[in-house]
């Protein structure tokens, strides 16, 4: 992540500029600026060798007017509870402009998992339940999976919470595997979420869909998804995508000028989004400088990877072609970027709706573990289709009115939303 960007700051940033405009009240404001609770802890861990590590870990609850939080777990050497603030609360303005009856929360914890072998994975992930299982649970609190961690690691979470509890309670977590409680479709989600709104972006646009091109950041579970969708969905290329390579310590871009094979692509990838290099050189793709995917003379510029990618520096590289971005990731563009981009006309399709798709479908997953009745996975993909979509026409049609960007229009919905439930309870 862009260590020189301190994401609770840009959320809190982001979410003042809007309530300057909404003129909320001041009181109202420090109640949504800051998370109701935080909690940190420290994770024993017993490892192969037999030592005892000790790893820090954190869980953060935004916001629960609306309903129970939600928030993935994620896994990163580099995480701060900065960072983890700003997703929770990100995660409340996601829940509320799309629409589902759920709060912001989020968790991490300090590790690169690829240095750990399964079953030290397996005793970290039941060690960060151990911690804090008092405070989850399907009407409270609502893990998942995010960067670095996987649906069997989810499956492992939801096994320990059952152990402690003594009950079966598979709505504990979402993200896990089929099978084991999981939702068909919840692997493609937010890669396809992402896709539902560049499309409906497309349409106000007046854009041939199947006449453009895309530069991906990434190559992890969103952005493998996002390609796929762009190509087979919207019959547009991706010319390019970028990935972490953990080996070399550096990223690359992998282009190809008549676009990527994302399927071909995806079966050469490790579970953490690197891409072999020399598989994908020997099927003739390009491999180049980690940074260039965002100079593609291309349509459209979809940030999948980590916050702060898109900054004051990176901005001035970006081609006046491009005229859409679609935030996969979390907080991917800063507010100086943001500026520059909203003066150069490029439509921007902002993170907590573009991304929404992924907590959608983890909605919908708690709601199949409540009935114990799992939806086929055209009908989870069709049901996220109409509540992206719903959400994208909402948001466009308050950018429309207040004739402001679309990212203070999806603030502003989920703003009014969340200060709605929190009069209806009688909070504020």
């Amino acid at each position: 992540m862009n260590t020189s960007t301190n994401a609770f700051e840009m959320a809190q940033q982001q979410f003042d500029h809007v309530a300057d405009q909404l003129n909320l009240d001041p009181q109202v404001r420090e109640y949504l600026r800051w998370p109701l609770r935080e909690f940190s802890f420290r994770i024993p861990v017993r490892m192969d060798n037999g030592d005892i590590h000790i790893f820090n870990g954190f869980r953060v609850q935004h916001n629960d007017a609306i309903g129970p939080c939600k928030g993935g777990i994620r896994f990163h050497p580099s995480e701060t509870i900065d960072t983890v603030r700003a997703l929770a609360t990100w995660m409340t303005w996601k829940c509320a402009v799309a629409n589902i009856p759920l709060g912001g929360g989020k968790g991490g914890v300090i590790v690169d998992p690829a240095t750990l072998t399964n079953s030290e994975k397996e005793r970290l992930c039941r060690g960060y339940i151990k911690q804090i299982w008092r405070e989850i649970g399907p009407r409270r609190d609502v893990p998942a999976p995010d960067v670095g961690t996987t649906p069997q690691m989810m499956g492992w979470m939801m096994d320990e919470y059952a152990t402690l509890t003594g009950e079966y309670t598979p709505g504990v977590i979402t993200g896990k595997p089929v099978g084991g409680g999981g939702s068909l479709g919840r692997t493609e989600a937010t890669g396809f979420g992402v896709i539902f709104n560049i499309r409906e972006a497309m349409k106000k646009l007046k854009v041939d869909s199947s006449k453009t091109s895309a530069a991906i950041q990434g190559f992890g579970n969103v952005a493998q998804y996002a390609a796929i969708g762009f190509t087979e969905m919207l019959k547009g290329k991706v010319i390019a995508v970028s990935y972490w390579d953990r080996n070399d310590r550096v990223s690359y871009t992998v282009s190809r000028e008549k676009g990527i094979d994302a399927r071909f692509l995806q079966s050469i990838t490790d579970q953490y989004g690197a891409i072999d290099k020399e598989k994908a050189k020997a099927a003739g793709y390009e491999i180049e400088d980690g940074t260039s995917w965002i100079a593609k003379d291309v349509d459209v510029l979809i940030p999948a990877a980590i916050e702060g990618q898109i900054n004051a520096e990176t901005v001035e590289m970006i081609s006046d072609q491009v005229r859409i971005i679609a935030e996969g990731a979390n907080g991917p563009t800063t507010l100086e970027a943001d500026q520059e981009l909203i003066k150069r006309g490029v439509f921007m399709v902002p993170d907590f709706l573009c991304n929404a798709g992924g907590v959608t479908v983890s909605y919908f997953e708690s709601v199949q573990n409540d009935m114990n009745y799992y939806w086929s996975k055209d009908e989870v993909l069709t049901r996220l289709d109409e509540k992206m979509t719903n959400a994208f026409a909402s948001v466009y049609e308050m950018y429309e009115k207040e004739n402001i960007s679309m990212r203070d229009a999806a603030y502003m919905v989920a703003i009014n939303r969340v200060i709605k439930a929190m009069q209806l309870r009688g909070w504020i």
